[in-house]
């Protein structure tokens, strides 16, 4: 089953189509809410984010929720599969 998306609050991605080539966009930050927002979404004093484009043509930011699989048995497994290899 998806996660549900956690929207950036207090965080606006906008492109502009009148800008030069190399800006890609702009961000406006609402100060009080996206305090809140890193706060809450702090992981080792960093939270990321995507900017995403809506079926409606509208850009978003969304929480990133991905986390690296710390499972040392998989790792393991992996290794295992490496040392067969012929070459």
């Amino acid at each position: 089953m998806a996660e549900e998306k956690i929207f950036a609050d207090g965080f606006i991605f906008k492109k502009d189509g009148q800008t030069p080539d190399f800006v890609i966009g702009k961000i406006s930050v609402k100060v009080e809410e996206a305090t809140e927002f890193l706060k809450k979404h702090a992981s080792n004093g960093w939270v990321n984010m995507d900017v995403k484009l809506s079926q409606g043509g509208k850009h978003y930011m969304e929480l990133d929720t991905w986390k690296p699989n710390t499972n040392k048995e998989s790792v393991g497994a992996k290794s295992e599969e490496a040392d067969d290899m012929p070459f």
